[in-house]
């Protein structure tokens, strides 16, 4: 399938090498350069076939096909990340689901839980619409970037932890090249914050020790330790959108507003107030 050549990617070593692109030559130089070096990063993510056991899942699911969406050419391979390269807030989540992002080759794109996530970011001000269901549906985000500690589709949407570590450099990296204009972030469920915390470490911020839990609604300030972006960096817990956590209540839409608007206020985006919404309304 397009893309999946095999060579690009990874250290050679079978390590994810985001800081490649991060690097001072990967144009994450604080004068113009982020956006190719995001855009860079972006493909080199496309080709990385650094975890055999993810490679082969997502590759059979995309021939495979779910009977629903068997019209459908499967993205099938890594997803990058989607957004703007000058972001000010990311929302990190686990994200490829089999037949979502693993198909469409966009972040919560094709599958309930990103019905979730866009429907919100719409309602706040940060999404152009608020569905999600294919990656040229015209869908835009305002000052706002998508990622994932894992960027492939992983079997029972469960990555292994060496799976987790092997692609943290892609997130190290991406951080990297948003530092100049990332001032907030919103971490979806215990994963990612497990996952992310010591992505912060590595691209220059402080964690505090012991590492603080996760929990819905926490919210950490990370001072730098390098020069040049934000000091500190506000890092935010949610529930994450899964349908286990929508469909028992455990994350309400206003749950989730209330995180996103507050994440979003910090990193110095104007937000749409609540809608008034009839008693017992979400």
């Amino acid at each position: 399938m397009d893309g999946v050549d095999g060579t690009g990617g990874t250290d050679g070593g079978g390590r994810a090498d985001g800081k490649a692109v991060a690097d001072g030559k990967g144009g994450a130089d604080g004068k113009g350069g982020t956006a190719g070096g995001l855009a860079a990063l972006d493909e080199r993510i496309t080709h990385c076939r650094a975890c055999p056991r993810l490679v082969e899942w997502r590759e059979e699911v995309a021939r495979v096909k779910r009977a629903a969406f068997a019209d459908w050419t499967y993205w099938g391979r890594p997803v990058p990340g989607f957004g703007p390269p000058d972001a000010s807030l990311l929302i990190v989540g686990l994200a490829p689901a089999a037949h979502g992002a693993n198909r469409t080759g966009r972040m919560f794109t094709g599958d309930r839980s990103g019905d979730v996530l866009y429907e919100a970011l719409h309602e706040i001000g940060l999404a152009s619409r608020p569905t999600a269901v294919h990656a040229d549906d015209g869908l835009t985000l305002r000052g706002t970037r998508i990622t994932s500690p894992v960027h492939c589709a992983p079997p029972a949407n469960k990555p292994t932890p060496g799976e987790r570590d092997t692609c943290r450099p892609w997130l190290v990296g991406e951080l990297e090249l948003l530092r100049p204009t990332l001032r907030a972030v919103v971490v979806l469920g215990a994963f990612g914050w497990q996952s992310a915390l010591p992505a912060f470490t590595e691209a220059g911020w402080e964690v505090p020790r012991p590492r603080p839990a996760f929990a819905h609604g926490a919210r950490v300030a990370l001072p730098s330790v390098r020069e040049g972006g934000p000091d500190p960096l506000g890092v935010y817990g949610c529930f994450h959108v899964s349908q286990r956590n929508t469909f028992t209540g455990r994350l309400t839409p206003a749950m989730l507003r209330d995180v996103l608007r507050t994440a979003a206020e910090a990193a110095g985006l104007p937000t749409k107030p609540e809608a008034r919404r009839a008693p017992g309304g979400l």
